[in-house]
């Protein structure tokens, strides 16, 4: 049942392994890993209660000595206060260099438990152990780690690779439907911009991974960390070609931050009403057919996402507030946002002309749809 997917960095080499059960013999799996004689694990209050005890059971049966803290839930949790709190707790500890972090938890967990490992006395090996299915397929791979500021999201950060990613899809039970529906928006997302292939696969079999079965989550978990890992592979600091992995997510960041980074809209709800506006606005390029754009909002619609601008409860601000937050993103370049767009299913690819205009239409015609 288990898979595991290499990341190909050189030196920095590491492996993704993938199944059910795997948090029990965590300790045994890591042990090689391991060059200092520590493990500090940063969790957040319910995976901890959820999973911690089950980790250090583990740890301490493989002959490792851990140390745990445990951070706040939530976005918030991405804030210069987590990092300040958790920085001096590992120096406290007496962490040292060659010991290693472990983040337990979600993709706020990751991204701020691998920012403090970056930069804790210029930079600690840590693991990620990430327990949605959000993190298992997106933010656990790659090295992107940071916190959020109040200019945006993930404005501040560093590229730190883990030496090793444990994905335990048997931890995902404990989610509700919405979560994993919001992890499935990323998973449905590396086929919509490299694999049209893997989007037929789950045109089949989404509804079997969301519904928790081992054998498919353990597939599409795998597949979408292959897809991933090639990318990375060939432009680790996004230069280039990784860029195709925020297909959806310039207009979902703007989104989220209309929304107060707040349980009203989660990140992956933001990734899949952000790539349903990624397709129409590369339909109304002539980039893309209509059949793909269509294809890919019945999917949607299927699986019960997220899809249009109508599906954020609440108000949102007007369109020229939303084409601000849009000018937040880390990708733009000489004041212009550089889309994702795509050719169609599987065909993704980036582009830095389209005219202002062209992206205010499109969110009117979304906000009106929606007010109607």
């Amino acid at each position: 049942m288990m898979k595991t997917v290499r990341v190909e960095l050189g030196p920095r080499t590491y492996e993704i392994m993938i199944g059910p059960r795997l948090i029990e013999s965590a300790g045994e799996i890591m042990r090689p890993c391991l060059v200092g004689r520590r493990v500090a694990v940063i969790t957040d209050r319910p995976t901890g209660g959820l999973y911690l005890e089950r980790l250090e059971a583990s740890l301490a049966a493989a002959g490792i000595e851990s140390v745990s803290l445990t951070l706040a839930q939530g976005e918030g949790t991405k804030s210069w206060e987590s990092v300040r709190l958790a920085t001096d707790w590992l120096l406290s500890e007496r962490i040292e260099r060659e010991d290693t972090v472990v983040a337990l938890g979600g993709g706020v967990i990751g991204d701020t438990a691998g920012f403090v490992a970056a930069i804790t006395l210029r930079g600690i090996r840590y693991i990620q152990i990430p327990t949605t299915l959000l993190a298992q397929v997106d933010s656990s791979v790659g090295g992107k780690t940071g916190i959020n500021s109040r200019h945006g999201k993930n404005l501040v950060g560093a590229f730190h690779q883990p030496v090793l990613v444990l994905a335990d899809t048997s931890l995902l039970a404990s989610l509700a439907r919405r979560d994993l529906l919001a992890g499935y928006s990323e998973v449905v997302k590396y086929g919509l911009l490299g694999s049209a292939d893997f989007f037929n696969w789950l045109e089949l079999n989404g509804r079997h991974v969301v519904s928790g079965s081992e054998t498919h989550l353990v597939e599409g978990v795998a597949t979408s960390c292959e897809l991933k890992a090639e990318l990375v592979s060939r432009d680790e600091a996004e230069f280039g070609d990784r860029a195709l992995l925020n297909l959806g997510h310039t207009f979902g960041h703007a989104l989220e931050a209309a929304t107060g980074y707040s349980d009203r809209l989660l990140h992956g709800e933001a990734v899949s009403i952000g790539c349903g506006l990624a397709f129409d606005l590369s339909v109304r390029l002539d980039l893309c057919p209509p059949e793909d754009r269509d294809r890919v909002r019945r999917h949607f619609l299927e699986m019960g996402m997220k899809a249009s601008i109508s599906d954020v409860p609440g108000d949102l601000p007007d369109t020229d507030t939303l084409i601000k937050l849009m000018g937040r993103d880390k990708k733009v370049r000489q004041g212009r946002n550089r889309l994702v767009l795509v050719r169609g299913i599987g065909r993704a690819f980036v582009e830095s002309r389209v005219e202002l205009a062209e992206i205010r239409s499109i969110l009117e015609e979304a906000c009106e749809s929606g007010s109607g």
